[in-house]
This record gives structure tokens, C-alpha cells and sequence, in this order.
């Protein structure tokens, strides 16, 4: 296993990230014929949560934004690939981080922060590049792959400008370790969680939604401020990631409103520009429990 694996990362992954910009989108125009046209991949999925997500749009303006979301996918893939490689400025040059005053006061005040995002746009880019624009220790959450090989490069690859990353199953320990820090804690917060039951219910994009409660959790625990990303895409290849705060004092916000401000924060990105986020998971697998 581990030989082809190497064989994979060394003979296709690393000469495609090693490739210029321009010829990579030009690999990502290939791939999208391909997954589109020849191969599809989740396409009845995607347009199944699309109908449910957009109930008020017709066919045809669901199935235009089905194809742009594969174009935006193919060129994630490569975005991907590109950071196993990729120099630090390569990647600033494409990330523009605003609101880093947000951050920098917080810093200044002894606080550290939970930043909260959605699988939207290209969500790796800014946490990777995160070091060189904050005082604050950058950390993040990453899930463990099965592959031992494929899951050390990965991390190699999100860690070598800086980023600590902490896997999910050392997230309390992470968080018990560095609580004298003045981190930034990275959180994706729009995965399905694996119990339905320890989540909070919710209406998002017009379905029953449960959403994972580790942001609130953690930031009532800890009385840290929570702040979510807000991304968009300016054009191909290049992000703008603004910090807008969610709240600074958890301590005294109702219960779930910090999960409910998050989701919100997420579905009016969504709604704005739908070919960004990641329509391709499988993010409504569960029914809502009848005492839910």
C-alpha cells in the first residue's frame, strides 16, 4: 500500500503541483469535461440538494449553477494539489485578508479566537497563509485519513508555512494544552455531525439541518470570542476572506445562539453566490429525531 502510494504522490501529485497557474486551470477545464461530460461524479446528489436548497428556482437556473459548481470544483482540485508545493507568496498574492484589525485587538487584549467558516470558496488557503498576518498562534482542525502516508503529507503540506493543526480526536486535549496561548483556532463548522443527536437542529437552506455545537462549545468553555470568516470569490484563483465578529463575551449569549449566528453567517454566503460551496457531501444523511 505505502509503495503506491508514493508512487501516486511522487509520479502525479507533486509534477501537477510543480505545474504554473495557467497550466493547472487549464487541467482543471480538462477534469470538469471529464467528471461532467464523461464520468459524472455525485451529479444527481448535487442537483438533489440544490432543488431542496432552492426551492423558489426553476430547472434550468439549478442546473446553470450545477455547472458552474463543477467548474469551481475541478479548480479547488488543483488549488489543493498546488499547496503541497506552492511558495509562501504565490499563495498571499491570491488571499486577501481583511479585517485582520479584528484580530490584532483581540491579540492585544490577551484573547484568543475561534474562526469559524463553511466549506465555501477554497476554505484552506487563508488558514494556511494565517501565520504571516497574525500575531496570534494559528491553529486548526483537520480530519485524520485513513492512509498513513497520504494523511502525513497532508499535514506537511498544511503545516509548513506555520498553521498547527490538531487532528479531531485531540481537539479537548488541544485546547487543554494551549489555553495560556493566544491562539487562533480554526473551524470548519458546516459538516454533518456523526450523531444526530448530540448536534442542534435547525432550519438551513429550507431543510432540517443539524449542526455541529464544537464552536459554541468550546467557546463558552473557554470564554473565547468567536469570529467567522466571511469568503468570496473575486475571480478565478483568487479569495477575499473577511473577519467579521460573531461575538466576544460567549459567556452571557443564549444557548445556540452562536451556532444559529454561524449557520446564518454561512447560508447568506451560500444564497449570494451557490456554485462556491461544497454541494458534492453528503450533509442532510440524517433524519431529524422526533424529540429534537
Amino acid at each position: 500500500m505505502r509503495f503506491f502510494s508514493a508512487l501516486l504522490y511522487y509520479g502525479i501529485i507533486i509534477p501537477i503541483s510543480l505545474l504554473p497557474f495557467w497550466l493547472l486551470y487549464r487541467l482543471s477545464d480538462l477534469m470538469f469535461l471529464i467528471i461532467y461530460y464523461v464520468a459524472p461524479y455525485r451529479k444527481k446528489l448535487v442537483l438533489e440538494n440544490l432543488r431542496r436548497s432552492f426551492p423558489d428556482k426553476n430547472e434550468a437556473e439549478l442546473r446553470h449553477i450545477r455547472k458552474d459548481f463543477y467548474r469551481h470544483f475541478c479548480d479547488l482540485v488543483v488549488e489543493s494539489l498546488k499547496t503541497f508545493t506552492a511558495s509562501p507568496a504565490a499563495i498571499q498574492r491570491r488571499v486577501e485578508l481583511v479585517n485582520l484589525e479584528l484580530l490584532e485587538r483581540l491579540y492585544k487584549e490577551g484573547k484568543s479566537v475561534i474562526l469559524a467558516t463553511g466549506h465555501y470558496a477554497n476554505w484552506e488557503w487563508p488558514a494556511i497563509t494565517l501565520p504571516f498576518h497574525s500575531s496570534h498562534m494559528a491553529t486548526g482542525i483537520y480530519k485524520k485519513l485513513s492512509n498513513p502516508f497520504f494523511d502525513n503529507k497532508l499535514q506537511r503540506s498544511r503545516s509548513r508555512f506555520g498553521l498547527k493543526l490538531m487532528s479531531t480526536k485531540e481537539v479537548q486535549q488541544f485546547f487543554a494544552k494551549h489555553e495560556k496561548n493566544l491562539c487562533t483556532y480554526g473551524f470548519i463548522n458546516d459538516q454533518s455531525p456523526s450523531d444526530p443527536r448530540r448536534g442542534y437542529w435547525m432550519t438551513f437552506l429550507n431543510q432540517n439541518t443539524c449542526m455541529l455545537m464544537g464552536v459554541e462549545s468550546y467557546a463558552i468553555k473557554y470564554n473565547l470570542p468567536v469570529a467567522y470568516a466571511v469568503i468570496t470569490k473575486k475571480k478565478r484563483g483568487y479569495y477575499r476572506y473577511e473577519y467579521k465578529l460573531i461575538t466576544d463575551n460567549p459567556g452571557v449569549t443564549e444557548k445556540y445562539a452562536i451556532t444559529e449566528a454561524c449557520a446564518r453567517m454561512n447560508e447568506s454566503i451560500i444564497r449570494n453566490a451557490p456554485a462556491y460551496w461544497l454541494w458534492t457531501h453528503r450533509r442532510w444523511k440524517h433524519k431529524r429525531p422526533a424529540d429534537h
